[in-house]
């Protein structure tokens, strides 16, 4: 997403012109919501009018849902830069939108509408958004990313577990969310990869051109990336096994090390780079933890889950989508006391939710700490980048950095 595609003149609304732009904003909306719901739901406060449970409704809406979102507006906005073809915009993309938001609501109000509509009207968006890319990939002739078709296709799947098992056809909602977390997990394993050590690279080398750079990709990379999908497979299929902890362990250790060549200490000046080394490394810390607790269960299985969902999968996907939002509307690549506030957020709300337990009979505060940390983190984006998504790009001007 270094570039800024080719775009055809737009004349209709600004937050249609790029993919990024309706799904980046609808995604931090939704991650807003489903928290706070969700708690309200398990304390008794409030009840959902959704068929799944509540437990069931957060982790299917945090992965398909909010996780859905954002893959679509980083692939919409990354594949013309891959392909050299022209993005979608305007009334197709309307149509994306308009297929997850009816997603969102159908397993919202699945109680109301029935579990067999709602099913439908989820999986549409992940078939119709799996085509697009599909065809995007083939047209362009870009084989180099056919793994992203897979993940689409393994996102698509752990969705439909979950509903085969609402819908009283087999018990899969478990391997179903957690193939769907596995999934979204690989894609920050393999495509912060990409653009951790990328932008890391152009940044030390714009300040001193003969600075030490991250390492090349080379066999350190190969063996790290084969072994966190292994091991994510292996959890999602079997997460309770010895030969699962021993996988996480491996695979954790192995991005460990990936991490340390990719010069992340000399990017503490820029949030925005800090912030994807710190995404990266919730990545390697959760599965280290997952592959611990496997082999002595001395703290909860949701510590190491929380760790790479609020952590890897939360810092991550802020990180992008607020560089993402800065680069592609015109705004100098650089956060300021906004963006880094929301960092820091979301990192308070990793912290809070894995010492949540440890508060004992002040659990539930904890939680709900942790929750507002997550919401002030989201609500920020929502909040600061509503304009930048929803009005036309900037000229040479600029402006100040948010």
């Amino acid at each position: 997403m270094g570039s800024i595609p080719r775009y055809r003149q737009q004349t209709g609304p600004a937050v249609l012109s790029a993919g990024f732009r309706p799904f980046f904003l609808f995604a931090a909306i939704w991650a807003f919501f489903v928290v706070p719901a969700s708690i309200a739901s398990l304390a008794g406060v409030a009840q959902l009018p959704s068929a799944f449970v509540p437990n069931v409704w957060h982790a299917h809406e945090m992965a398909f849902g909010y996780g859905g979102a954002v893959v679509a507006g980083f692939l919409l906005t990354a594949i013309p830069n891959w392909t050299g073809q022209l993005p979608l915009q305007g009334g197709p993309l309307a149509a994306l939108v308009i297929f997850w938001l009816c997603g969102r609501l159908a397993v919202l109000f699945s109680s109301a509408i029935g579990v067999v509509p709602a099913a439908i009207l989820d999986l549409a968006f992940p078939a119709v958004f799996l085509a697009v890319v599909a065809r995007e990939i083939a047209v362009g002739r870009n084989w180099r990313n056919l793994p992203m078709v897979g993940a689409l296709a393994l996102l698509f799947i752990g969705n439909a577990l979950t509903h085969a098992d609402v819908l009283g056809l087999v018990s899969t909602v478990d391997i179903g969310n957690r193939l769907g977390v596995a999934t979204l997990l690989m894609l920050v394993s393999l495509i912060g990869g990409r653009i951790v050590p990328s932008f890391t690279r152009n940044w030390l080398v714009k300040l001193d051109p003969n600075v030490a750079t991250p390492a090349p990709f080379d066999l350190v990379d190969r063996t790290a990336l084969a072994a966190a999908v292994v091991a994510l497979l292996a959890w999602a299929v079997g997460p309770e096994t010895p030969p699962t902890a021993w996988l996480a362990l491996f695979a954790g250790g192995a991005l460990a090390a990936r991490l340390a060549r990719w010069r992340g200490e000399k990017t503490v000046a820029e949030p925005l780079l800090w912030v994807l080394h710190l995404g990266y490394g919730w990545l390697s810390f959760g599965l280290l933890l997952l592959g611990l607790n496997g082999l002595a269960p001395l703290l909860p299985p949701t510590s190491a889950l929380h760790a790479l969902t609020v952590g890897a999968l939360g810092t991550m996907t802020l990180g992008v989508m607020t560089r993402a939002s800065l680069g592609h509307t015109g705004r100098t690549l650089t956060a300021g006391r906004r963006t880094t506030a929301i960092y820091l957020m979301v990192t308070l709300a990793v912290l809070l939710r894995l010492f949540a337990p440890l508060f004992g009979a002040h659990y539930v505060i904890g939680l709900s700490l942790a929750a507002v940390a997550w919401c002030g983190a989201f609500g920020s984006f929502a909040l600061f980048y509503f304009r930048p998504l929803t009005q036309p790009r900037l000229g040479a001007e600029g402006a100040p950095p948010i």
